[in-house]
Parts: structure tokens; sequence; C-alpha cells
């Protein structure tokens, strides 16, 4: 078996580093136990090829033989049907992990996501704009909330819909936005203490230090 290609820029600035989305499949990959190495494309200069593997100039794609993935949760998904440790047996467990991934997609960070570049961007969170955000993640959270006080994992173990909801919700925790929910901030710090964390995040920091 071929080993699988994760592809990510070869340098970013200081500030995404440790949050760009390739940490997700890095995180999934050593879960899994999975073989691996990791390439690169230019930051700067995104050519012909880099779009033919993803059509939003963006990273990280995934090669798995002649597949070709990009998003990453649709990266996790392809991982999740290749190892038992990203994906419940049972199908109902299968359903809730699928589930639950696509909400920290498309609940909780199409909430996260505005409200944090906002915050990369150095607002004071005193405008309109960004109190209507603020309100829109606050909503989103309080529904989290007794979910993650409920449960360890969202699926019962561990799988990869943990990976994209920590990963979602550890930015929101770096700008302190889980302060009044403490069991989605001791949700992330139980995911974010796992080894194959711990190992990707440094592995991340790593590539994009070598670069400067």
């Amino acid at each position: 078996m071929a080993d699988l290609i994760l592809t990510t820029f070869d340098w970013v600035p200081e500030m995404p580093r440790g949050y760009v989305r390739d940490l997700r499949v890095r995180w999934a990959l050593e879960e899994a136990a999975l073989p691996y190495r990791v390439e690169s494309v230019p930051f700067r200069d995104r050519g012909a090829e880099h779009f033919a593997h993803q059509p939003f100039g963006q990273v990280p794609w995934l090669s798995d033989g002649d597949i070709s993935i990009f998003e990453s949760g649709a990266i996790l998904l392809h991982l999740g049907e290749r190892s038992s440790a990203l994906m419940p047996a049972d199908p109902r467990g299968r359903s809730e992990a699928v589930e639950w991934l696509f909400a920290a997609l498309n609940s909780v960070e199409m909430a996260s996501l505005p409200w944090s570049l906002l915050k990369f961007s150095g607002d004071t969170g005193d405008t309109p704009t960004s109190k209507r955000f603020d309100e829109f993640l606050k909503a989103r959270l309080q529904r989290m909330e007794p979910v993650l006080a409920g449960r360890e994992w969202l699926a019962g173990t561990f799988s990869i819909a943990d990976i994209l909801m920590a990963d979602v919700l550890r930015l929101v925790d770096r700008f302190d936005g889980l302060a009044a929910h403490p069991a989605c901030r001791g949700y992330v710090v139980r995911a974010i203490a796992r080894p194959a964390f711990v190992k990707a995040h440094a592995d991340q920091m790593a590539h994009f230090a070598a670069a400067d």
C-alpha cells in the first residue's frame, strides 16, 4: 500500500501557525498510525498544479494513490473509512460521528470563523458587526455546552468528529471565547492532550519554522 501524501504550504506567517487546517489531517493520520509523508506547495506563488488539486488555492489536500481529496472534512471522512481508530464500528456510532463532523463545519465553524477573523485583525468588539458575530457564536456555544457536559466524546469513542470539533473550538479558545463555557473548554483540553495531537501540532510548527 502506497503511503498517503499530505500537501500543505511551504510557509505561512506566524499568526496562523498551529491552526492551518493540515493539522486536522496530521492529527487523524497520527491517531490512526497510518503511514504518510508531507509535501509542500508555495504559499506565495500558487500555480496551476495547486489549483488542479485545490480549486480555491488553499490547503490541505490528501493523495491516496490516484485519488486526490481536498477540504479537511472530506479528507477526514476518507480516513475514517480507512481506520477503525477514527470511526465507531457500530452503525449508530458512525452516524453520530458523521453528523457531528458536519455540525462542526456547518453550525459551529460557520459562526466561529468570522468571529475569529475579527479577533485576528485586532477588532475590539465594539462595532455593530462584531457584536452580531459575537452573539451568533455565543448562541452556538450555548447549544454545545450541554452536549459536551454530558459526554467525553461526541460519538461515544474518539472519532473524526472530535478532531474537527475540537479544532474549531480550539481557535475560539485562543481568543478566550470559551471562558463562559467550561464544558467546551474542558473538551478542548482533553482533545489536545492526546499524544497524536501533540505530535501533529509540533510537526506543523516545525514544518513552517523550517522555511523561515
